[in-house]
């Protein structure tokens, strides 16, 4: 890929063509699995792995990286549950800021803090907008922001956080159900924020079958991501 992270999401959006990523969270994937993982991740012919975790230690995140790249070529981009969890080892970062919430700590303070570490990477940095939709549980992200998901029924809320993390500079929306969600995105949720944004958007949380895969870039995702459900080896190929 020679384009950057951002611009190769980009011109994918504009040609309608779509993008996998799978999310690797390092406290659920073994250092002596990531040859294994690896494998599969590349015959799913994905396009960007991502890297991240709500607990994940100080450190860890480091040598993750390291050993993924021992193993695949594909872009892998940090994905961090707080400042801590950035590597200079990774080619991108979600520079996340938590829109949906309205805890001051996600939405600049952890960012921040990762300044020291970031202004001398060579990351590339990705400004995006993280948008909490209710998946059906109380996940972890929830739970350490100390915020409230936005119904899957409150479209317009939804797109107007959306319309508003596009106005601040955003590069990317994501719409997140939450990692085990018991159901994605609706597609309601996924066309209309898609209608009214001119940036590519993320959709990930509780996509577990194919039909749920095609159904959230039927509607609009740019990228869709999966975790829980290439965790349990199911299989998503399409």
């Amino acid at each position: 890929m020679t384009d950057c992270i951002l611009e190769h999401i980009q011109k994918s959006s504009k040609k309608g063509k779509k993008l996998l990523a799978i999310l690797l969270d390092p406290d659920k994937t073994k250092l002596q699995e990531i040859s294994i993982v690896s494998k599969r991740i590349e015959n799913l012919k994905a396009n960007f792995i991502f890297v991240g975790g709500s607990f994940v230690e100080k450190g860890i995140t480091d040598v993750f990286v390291q050993k993924l790249k021992e193993f695949t070529n594909i872009p892998i981009i940090l994905f961090p549950g707080d400042y801590s969890q950035v590597t200079n080892k990774a080619d991108g970062l979600l520079f996340l800021s938590l829109i949906s919430g309205r805890n001051p700590e996600y939405l600049i303070e952890q960012q921040i803090k990762a300044v020291p570490f970031l202004k001398n990477s060579n990351l590339e940095i990705i400004p995006t907008g993280y948008i909490l939709i209710d998946g059906g549980i109380n996940s972890s992200v929830l739970k350490i922001s100390k915020t409230t998901a936005i119904s899957q029924n409150n479209i317009e809320l939804t797109v107007e956080t959306a319309i508003a993390g596009m106005y601040k500079g955003k590069q990317l929306i994501y719409l997140e159900a939450g990692s085990g969600a018991k159901f994605p995105v609706n597609s309601k949720l996924i066309t209309e924020v898609k209608k009214n944004i001119n940036i590519p958007l993320i959709v990930g949380g509780g996509i577990r079958t194919k039909e749920q895969l095609k159904n959230a870039y039927k509607n609009g995702a740019d990228v869709v991501v999966i975790g829980t459900a290439f965790e349990n080896n199911i299989n998503l190929s399409i």
